[in-house]
């Protein structure tokens, strides 16, 4: 049944208002499917995915709700979503190497994980091992302290952890940003591996890095400054994008065999707008080169072709 998510809004306190991090996402996530999650950093990309396992305890939910394999999530109660963490939906986390708590055994803080989760940490040990094994890691590292173990071997732990008890929907926040390119491929060859071999459901891979996840993913949506501005099949968006956002974010990217010397990488002008107090109508406008009138109203996403949505009135 996947994901369902409806006019997600979530945003944080501060002393000087609420911060509009995520402002009315509709989406879904079918079983089987792979997302990548794109956009610049601040666009509400780690705020999205966090506020579906309820973690950050300074989010306010204000509208919306997430449905999971038919199932709402209880996303305004922290204690209730208890439950659902880890066993229903997981995370990885952004700074995953060093999520690992530096005084604790692997073996020992992975037992007191699933013991909190109602699991017999010795029936799911021959489980772990083989997981291990799959990533390239002996069960030796169970015996070991993280820092015994490179920034790979960390990351990989953490992922075998997240999907030990098979959760429905997985989210990758930023796994591959701070590893060397051979090992970034390593790690998303992995979350495809674990798609494949049943230990999750469907997957949110959220990255700043679109040539990374385009090798991975199944579709891809696009945010900008809190709202979603494109989400289709990963070839649509990477080949024939509609929004002039992801058009701009595409071409901003270094292609293979062209000579910098000769054609200078052109970036995106402007900044993103503050999102304490966002501006009315399309997010984009102010660093559009296609904004017209009609932007001062809000475009709807909308879908404009089978399972290719866009907010954007120009691509309507």
């Amino acid at each position: 049944m996947g994901l369902r998510v409806e006019n997600l809004r979530v945003y944080y306190r501060t002393m000087r208002g609420d911060v509009k991090a995520l402002d009315g996402a509709t989406f879904e996530v079918a079983d089987g499917e792979i997302m990548g999650l794109a956009g610049e950093s601040g666009c509400g990309k780690s705020t999205l995915s966090k506020s579906l396992i309820r973690l950050d305890s300074r989010m306010k939910l204000v509208a919306g709700s997430v449905e999971l394999d038919g199932k709402m999530l209880p996303l305004t109660d922290h204690e209730a979503m208890n439950k659902y963490r880890f066993a229903e939906v997981s995370l990885i986390p952004q700074y995953a190497m060093s999520a690992l708590n530096p005084t604790r055994k692997i073996g020992k803080m992975i037992a007191e994980l699933v013991r909190s989760r109602g699991f017999s940490y010795r029936v799911l040990l021959p489980e772990l091992e083989r997981r291990l094994a799959l990533v390239g890691l002996s069960p030796d590292v169970l015996n070991n302290y993280p820092i015994e173990l490179s920034g790979g071997m960390k990351q990989r732990t953490v992922m075998v952890l997240s999907t030990l008890l098979d959760p429905s929907l997985l989210i990758a926040d930023e796994v591959t940003s701070a590893l060397d390119v051979s090992t970034q491929r390593a790690v998303a060859e992995t979350l495809v591996q674990f798609r494949d071999r049943g230990f999750v459901k469907s997957m949110i891979v959220v990255t700043h890095d679109l040539s990374l996840v385009y090798q991975i993913a199944d579709t891809i949506m696009v945010m900008y400054a809190g709202k979603l501005a494109e989400k289709a099949p990963a070839d649509k968006v990477v080949k024939e994008p509609r929004h002039p956002y992801t058009r701009l974010l595409i071409s901003s990217l270094p292609e293979v065999g062209v000579r910098y010397a000769e054609r200078r990488l052109v970036g995106i002008p402007g900044r993103p707008p503050g999102l304490l107090d966002p501006p009315s109508g399309c997010r984009f406008r102010d660093r559009c080169p296609l904004a017209f009138d009609k932007c001062a109203e809000e475009p709807p996403f909308v879908e404009v072709e089978r399972g290719h949505e866009v907010a954007c009135w120009k691509a309507m």
